[in-house]
């Protein structure tokens, strides 16, 4: 029942946006990089149920063994959404493919309307560990990619009636975090921004050029492989990402030179429910990359809890810094959600090496007997150490902070099981709801 509800509400959705005008994107011309699977697909998909025409510019040829869709796969599924398909092999490093795809698109349908710089790569490895390899493919493929597709497409968008580029890429913040752990990662993806912030400027009343971001994960291939399976229940579907694009799409080429985040421009498109996007409705979101979080106010917070003489199991400690300081009321604080059902659901011990204001080493087991835990290295064998500030480790717990995302920033390096890191989340979880 659940999973046909939920199909309802996404073809409700579906209506509620082409209300205003059916078709909006019949006979248009959309020229999408990295269309075979993911966010692309889905914008392809999108645009097809309008009769559009999608050139799907994408590398697989051939069925990869860990990713799904191929090029004809995709071309198949958007001519069974009523759209037209026009496969192409491309690798947007190569400026013949690109031109060749370019050309036998206006061939076949006469000339582009839409161009979607979608293909990116990504490393999430700070600069000593980064190859000079991963650093030149991330450049090709997200900053002189969209570059050089948007060169060869530019000519006939001024020709459309409405033309756009739209770039999936961030908000140019330039807050030092988002550097300071992916260098590589985060200039060649900034660099796609930095298209959208120059061209927007070049082609204004030629050409619409904007950015399109999420605000959270959106559950794709590369998420899953850089989160685990279990990540997806954090996640949105790329149908929100397909929908926001499709609300870009609908705006004259006046509305150019913008950063939009998916969720906020769906709201002003009269979009409400957004569980409807959700892969777990009701699961905590992941935020994405390069958007700020809110303050943090924990410490106030954890004051109402004080009072509570000793942890770690009931047995009493002896007062010392340690036991002062928001680390330790979090402790404290997570004692009263520690017990046998926590334990019997987990079946870990984790150990944290704490830095900055609070440094220290602290242990939750969540293996024997009823728990414990406390200051200090645990009785027996950790089966996860996490390193981190003890800033990050107060935020995590108190639902400010997501672990994948900490640890996908490297807030968070986690050595051991990861499956028992990951079921960690259950017990912050109801921590969250004390505070």
């Amino acid at each position: 029942m659940e999973s046909e509800l939920k199909e309802l509400g996404m073809l409700l959705r579906c209506a509620d946006l082409t209300l205003s005008g059916i078709l909006k994107l019949a006979g248009y011309t959309i020229f999408i990089t990295g269309a075979s699977r993911g966010i692309g697909k889905a914008i392809a998909l999108k645009a097809a149920k309008d009769g559009a025409n999608i050139v799907i510019a994408a590398k697989t040829a051939q069925a990869h063994p860990k990713l799904p869709g191929t090029i004809y796969t995709a071309a198949q599924e958007i001519e069974a959404n009523g759209g037209k398909a026009l496969p192409c092999i491309v690798d947007v490093r190569d400026e013949q493919q690109i031109s060749n795809a370019v050309e036998n698109a206006v061939k076949t349908f006469g000339g582009i309307d839409i161009l979607v710089n979608n293909a990116s790569a990504i490393n999430l490895t700070g600069t000593l560990d980064t190859p000079m390899k991963k650093v030149d493919l991330m450049m090709s493929i997200n900053s002189r990619g969209t570059y050089l597709t948007s060169k060869l497409c530019i000519p006939y968008l001024k020709k459309s009636k409405n033309g756009h580029i739209l770039n999936l890429s961030p908000p140019l913040n330039m807050n030092p975090i988002w550097f300071k752990n992916h260098c590589a990662y985060t200039m060649a993806k900034y660099g796609m921004s930095m298209c959208v912030l120059g061209m927007a400027e070049e082609f204004k009343g030629e050409i619409a050029v904007n950015a399109l971001w999420p605000k959270t994960a959106v559950q794709t291939a590369a998420m899953v492989m850089l989160g685990g399976s279990e990540v997806g229940n954090q996640c949105r579907n790329p149908e929100i990402m397909a929908d926001a694009a499709y609300a870009i799409f609908s705006k004259p080429k006046t509305f150019t030179g913008n950063f939009v985040i998916d969720e906020e421009i769906l709201k002003q498109e009269g979009i409400k429910d957004f569980d409807v996007y959700a892969v777990s409705p009701g699961h905590p979101l992941l935020p994405d990359f390069f958007l700020d979080e809110e303050p943090e106010a924990l410490v106030k917070k954890m004051q109402n809890f004080g009072g509570v003489p000793a942890f770690g199991g009931g047995k009493a400690q002896t007062a010392t810094a340690a036991d002062k300081g928001p680390v330790a009321e979090t402790f404290r604080i997570l004692e009263k959600a520690v017990n046998a059902d926590v334990v019997k659901g987990t079946q870990g011990v984790y150990q944290f090496e704490l830095s900055g204001e609070h440094p220290g080493t602290w242990y939750i087991d969540l293996k024997n007997a009823n728990g414990s835990l406390g200051h200090g290295a645990p009785p027996g064998k950790a089966d996860v150490s996490m390193i981190m500030t003890s800033e990050d480790f107060v935020k995590m717990f108190a639902g400010k902070l997501k672990p994948t995302m900490a640890f996908m920033s490297g807030k968070l390096k986690i050595k051991g099981d990861m499956t028992l890191a990951i079921k960690l989340e259950k017990l912050m979880s109801q921590l969250k709801s004390r505070l």
